[in-house]
């Protein structure tokens, strides 16, 4: 294996431990010896549309200091918007005003991720509207996105984008398109989400952390078979993960990579403990193999 000089610095996204009060959750990650959060804005989660946002930041900042954990923001949740629509607005609405909603939260979550010293903030382009052909919402997108991209300009946060798959932004080369239609802005990054690459990329895993490091600003890390959106546990789909630790390693990534499971808060804590000790032995961290696919703890239902 090759010798890494810089650690990678792995995280836990609160979307997986949805069950937790955040300050229970926080004491988890940093009991169990992770370097930071992926916070996932919500209302479980420091609710971006709560009253007192701004004070609650501050004494979230001082946690995660206290604590040692580095952050990212993440604005994946689900019904955080919109009671009915999973992720709706989007930024490819047709009414205007629906698309502003969803560029509003992203820049609530530009300066939350400032006052957080996040390493980044995370987003994702929705999937295109019934009736809205693929042209059009290529034209909303980078309209959509422009303010909140000079807005993590002037914060200094980068902007990073993931590919989701059944969304119009779906692939690293849907990534490069938006980042050409917006003229290659220095805060424009990529999430790069680990499962998505053995989803539906033409190239390995692996292969997709060397072709996207020089935008590589987050990584989210679960495991996935070929063809199927189904964020498993580590050890339970196909992922070559020494392989993939190794490039994040070579390219020289700093930032933290995310465990995302948000199917999986019914046992995140057990989830988050396995998935530490994974990636450890994965990176040779710990000794011994890898461990197989997790068993369910005592008790524990869905």
């Amino acid at each position: 294996m090759t010798p890494r000089t810089t650690p990678l610095a792995f995280g836990y996204g609160t979307n997986g431990l949805a069950d937790l009060r955040l300050d229970d959750a926080l004491a988890l990650l940093a009991d169990l010896g992770y370097d930071g959060v992926g916070l996932t804005l919500d209302h479980m989660h420091l609710d971006p549309l709560a009253p007192g946002l701004a004070g609650r930041t501050r004494r979230l900042a001082r946690r995660l200091d206290a604590l040692g954990l580095a952050v990212t923001v993440e604005t994946g949740a689900r019904y955080v918007l919109d009671a009915r629509r999973k992720h709706g607005p989007t930024l490819l609405e047709a009414d205007p005003d629906d698309r502003d909603r969803r560029v509003d939260l992203l820049l609530t979550a530009v300066r939350v991720a400032a006052d957080l010293g996040a390493h980044a903030v995370h987003c994702f382009s929705g999937v295109t509207p019934p009736g809205t052909d693929e042209d059009t919402a290529w034209k909303r997108l980078p309209d959509a996105l422009t303010p909140v991209v000079d807005a993590a300009t002037a914060a200094g946060v980068p902007l990073a984008v993931e590919p989701e798959p059944g969304h119009l932004l779906a692939t690293l080369a849907d990534f490069h398109r938006l980042r050409e239609a917006l003229d290659s802005p220095a805060a424009l990054g990529l999430t790069l989400d680990i499962g998505h690459c053995q989803c539906l990329e033409p190239l390995p895993p692996a292969h997709c952390v060397r072709a996207a490091a020089p935008w590589l600003r987050h990584v989210q890390i679960e495991d996935m078979r070929r063809g199927v959106h189904d964020h498993l546990p580590l050890g339970e789909g196909e992922i070559d993960f020494p392989a993939v630790l190794d490039a994040l390693a070579a390219v020289d990534y700093r930032a933290l990579t995310v465990v995302e499971l948000p199917r999986h808060s019914h046992a995140g804590p057990h989830q988050a403990e396995r998935s530490l000790s994974f990636l450890r032995r994965a990176t040779g961290r710990t000794a011994g193999p890898p461990p197989g696919p997790a068993a369910a703890p005592p008790g524990s239902t869905s």
